[in-house]
């Protein structure tokens, strides 16, 4: 079946214009060279902002929120990030069996690459391994279209590789993107997947600080993020997410939330 071709977003479609007008309105009218490029500054800062936001749409479709008929399911999606971690992500895959729980795993290809066997244990017990981008780095909003796409193929690559399964939606780092994105992903067919519930836990090691962010308002069709690697401490020393994850699951059960995969929640 052939790809349906990429269309930009409606903002997308408007900053092009507006770089079209600037220059055609500068050559008509050369004195008015300073009122376009006013208007290219603000149209960079919007799309700047915009890359800014995790949860923004301006830039392209964005998976935020579980769809309809996962929500009349009551069903709430976890996502893991920056794994996997040999100390950390075992101890996670054995407190989600224990509630029964699926979740989704957004895996770093460079850290995958030294924990193949751990890659494989989390689709083995019944959950997804999902692309973290290859090297995670902290630029990659920054990067260019060449750039993103060998780092998302690189990391879509050796995870199919390891787990038999290839991924089907991507993370950014920290969600920050550019307007490169959403063509990259549409050519390489990956959804952008970002999250409803976050509790900043690779810098907040307070577990009843993080339990709240992440439990207050919980409710049917959220997508809830959490970490495995690069997790904060608690001031015992414990990987915050070990302690939060037993008392979020038991909310989840007593709330009547079923925790599922993306893979679950949005059939291929």
């Amino acid at each position: 079946m052939a790809t349906k071709r990429w269309s930009p977003s409606p903002f997308l479609s408007a900053s092009a214009a507006v770089h079209g007008a600037a220059v055609l309105g500068t050559l008509a009218v050369p004195a008015a060279w300073p009122w376009a490029v006013g208007a290219l500054v603000a149209n960079h800062a919007l799309l700047a902002g915009a890359g800014l936001w995790p949860s923004s749409r301006l830039l392209g479709p964005n998976l935020i929120r579980l769809p309809e008929a996962s929500v009349r399911r009551r069903e709430v999606a976890l996502t893991i990030d920056d794994g996997p971690d040999p100390e950390v992500t075992p101890r996670v895959l054995d407190l989600l069996d224990a509630a029964n729980a699926k979740a989704s795993f957004f895996c770093i290809g460079r850290i995958a690459e030294q924990h193949p066997a751990l890659c494989r244990d989390i689709v083995r017990r019944g959950h997804c391994v999902e692309n973290h981008g290859y090297a995670h780095s902290n630029a990659f909003s920054l990067f260019g279209p060449g750039a993103m796409r060998r780092d998302i193929v690189r990391a879509q690559a050796t995870l199919a590789d390891l787990t038999g399964e290839a991924p089907r939606f991507f993370r950014a780092t920290a969600g920050l993107r550019n307007p490169f994105l959403d063509p990259v992903l549409h050519g390489l067919g990956l959804t952008l997947a970002t999250w409803t519930r976050r509790a900043y836990d690779t810098r907040t090691g307070d577990p009843e600080r993080v339990f709240q962010r992440l439990s207050q308002h919980l409710g049917p069709g959220d997508i809830v993020l959490m970490h495995d690697g690069h997790c904060a401490r608690t001031p015992a020393g414990e990987p915050v997410i070990l302690v939060v994850l037993p008392r979020l699951l038991q909310t989840l059960a007593e709330r009547q939330l079923p925790p599922v995969t993306l893979n679950q929640a949005l059939p291929p």
